[in-house]
């Protein structure tokens, strides 16, 4: 019960990590705001878990809009009864070489992964700070360290998430709110498969894409989207009290793999 009595609200919540997430959270205590754009299937999560005795709730929106953001803070603070985490963790993945991108497909992947963790953060922050403190905890990638081919707009998105983890670290440490990231590897999620399916093509065998994304690693296999959410629940509780600015890789030891 590492979160009991906490009150955290959780983005792209219905699917991958985030659904992992507001399940690992809830069992260890916490009630939980889940959001997402899929209005259908947040609802779905929240009747479930609310089914088995859990305190979940939906609030849907585009995290990326302000107006949105404004407004899924405020129902979260208004079912929760307060706000001390928030978990930043939509994100899209849209393949391309900043050649190939159009404007549209770059800044929709960049509000997305990047400027929603200012949208949210704006609104949650001014609840956090009124319960006292809290943490806030972003989701990243290793190609916000590395470079990868046709994945401009995604890496560069994931890049300015480890460095807003920073500033906002730096910025509200005295307001006692800590801020760090988690940054997977190859992930068992649904966006995942989509993306080996596209690689493959419509003949091809997207299984064997995703061994070969997993090459670069010590550990051989893709993490299951627990394993991640098991990291964010470690730097959102207090067991990480002393812990702020961080990036915290996930990744199998792709990074340091020769």
């Amino acid at each position: 019960m590492r979160l009991k009595g906490k009150r955290a609200l959780i983005t792209g919540a219905a699917s991958g990590i985030g659904l992992a997430t507001v399940k690992r959270f809830v069992e260890e205590g916490a009630a939980v705001a889940a959001s997402d754009i899929n209005a259908e299937g947040v609802r779905a999560l929240a009747k479930r878990l609310s089914a088995a005795e859990h305190k979940v709730g939906a609030t849907c929106g585009d995290v990326s809009k302000t107006a949105d953001a404004r407004r899924m803070v405020e129902e979260a603070v208004g079912f929760l009864g307060g706000l001390d985490i928030l978990i930043n963790n939509a994100g899209i993945d849209v393949k391309g070489t900043v050649v190939s991108l159009s404007d549209e497909e770059w800044e929709r992947q960049i509000a997305v992964n990047l400027t929603s963790i200012q949208r949210m953060s704006k609104f949650a922050i001014p609840e956090i700070v009124k319960a006292g403190g809290g943490a806030i905890v972003n989701t990243g990638s290793i190609a916000g360290f590395l470079g990868y081919s046709n994945l401009a707009a995604y890496g560069a998105s994931k890049g300015g998430v480890v460095q807003i983890t920073r500033n906002i670290a730096a910025d509200f440490a005295a307001n006692n709110i800590r801020c760090n990231s988690v940054n997977p590897g190859v992930v068992d999620t649904p966006l995942l498969v989509h993306a080996c399916k596209e690689a493959a093509g419509p003949d091809g065998d997207w299984e064997a894409v995703a061994k070969a994304y997993c090459a670069g690693q010590f550990i051989q296999r893709p993490a299951q989207p627990r394993e991640i959410a098991n990291a964010i629940l470690f730097l959102a509780s207090d067991e990480a009290s002393f812990i702020t600015g961080a990036e915290l890789l996930v990744d199998g030891g792709f990074r340091i793999h020769p």
